[in-house]
């Protein structure tokens, strides 16, 4: 990836929420001996480089402990309690003016990787005025790439809601890759559990060239 196309291209780190149902901060969770949070970073980095943003919130001191990443790439969301919205309003707001798309994921994904982030980046590049979301198991979310005229609205987000009103107002302007990598998210300690007892691979014949379709 040259300097140029990294400095267009920045990942949102969405990682502020309480994590109630799994009882403790997920992000600090262990699978295969990474955090879920490290994983999601590692993810982030291997697709863009350094151009990340890591938004924070609930349990942000005990999780931003366990990484090691300049102030400039992490977020603290204060109002994190909100949801989802106010985490990507504060992260588009932190975004340089050089910055012609956002790569939104989740830090609980913990299967997708660089290279699965790259392949969505790709079909960006295509028809880089077009939104990019992942498709699984008939869902139309994250991780999403947002182009930059998308960031006026993302700006303007309420609630726990994320980005889905974007995807369904803007149907038209979207087209979607199959990332079954990103089917699989951690919310309980049982689903934790049964991913670290179980041997999860992902044949690359399963993954199919990206399509524009309606939600």
């Amino acid at each position: 990836m040259s300097r140029t196309e990294s400095a267009s291209l920045y990942a949102i780190v969405l990682a502020a929420g309480a994590a109630t149902r799994f009882g403790s901060p997920k992000q600090c969770a262990q699978l295969g001996g990474v955090t879920l949070i490290q994983r999601a970073v590692t993810a982030a980095t291997g697709a863009v480089g350094p151009s990340i943003r890591v938004v924070l919130g609930a349990h942000a001191a005990e999780i931003a402990a366990t990484l090691d990443l300049p102030a400039d790439q992490v977020l603290i969301n204060t109002h994190w309690a909100e949801g989802i919205a106010s985490s990507i309003r504060l992260a588009v707001a932190h975004l340089p003016a050089s910055c012609q798309g956002a790569l939104i994921l989740l830090a609980d994904q913990p299967y997708v990787t660089g290279p699965s982030l790259q392949r969505l980046i790709t079909l960006w590049r295509s028809a880089p005025d077009h939104i990019v979301a992942s498709s699984y198991h008939a869902v139309i979310g994250a991780p999403c790439l947002f182009p930059r005229w998308c960031f006026g609205e993302l700006s303007e987000l309420a609630g726990d809601a994320g980005a889905q009103k974007l995807l369904a107002r803007h149907f038209e302007r979207v087209r979607t890759m199959l990332h079954p990598e990103a089917a699989i998210d951690i919310d309980t300690p049982a689903q934790l559990a049964e991913q670290r007892a179980s041997t999860i691979s992902v044949p690359e014949e399963s993954v199919l060239p990206g399509i524009k379709r309606p939600l």
